[in-house]
């Protein structure tokens, strides 16, 4: 009686399939990383003027500027600051910033992350 070997291991189709889904999770990967650390960035300057001596007696205009120089010195050049909201109430400020990033994944396909924070800020 003859028995049949079993063969062990992939086929080429297999690996040639197991390639493709490594290649493109390693692609989205590598388009998402820098996103999320640039908010990262953003996140950690706006947290930094939770620590700044007089914030709450800044004009937006300054609080603005200041926010510039510190997306400068933290190489953030994909989000425009003025797109941060600053408004004050009876305790301190709220500054906020919304925006989206789109990036190109491949042929006709766009990755689209929306980012949102917000911090308050008390008055010291």
């Amino acid at each position: 009686m003859n028995r049949w070997h079993h063969q062990k291991g992939m086929t080429a189709i297999g690996w040639l399939l197991t390639l493709g889904l490594i290649a493109f999770f390693t692609l989205i990967t590598l388009r998402l990383v820098p996103l999320y650390m640039e908010f990262a960035k953003v996140t950690s300057v706006l947290e930094s003027l939770q620590n700044e001596p007089g914030i709450t007696r800044k004009t937006r205009g300054e609080i603005i500027t200041m926010i510039t120089k510190r997306f400068d010195v933290n190489d953030v050049n994909n989000v425009d600051p003025r797109l941060v909201k600053v408004g004050k109430d009876k305790d301190g400020l709220k500054i906020s910033i919304s925006y989206e990033r789109r990036e190109h994944l491949f042929s006709n396909v766009d990755v689209v992350a929306s980012f949102d924070k917000e911090i308050e800020v008390v008055a010291n």
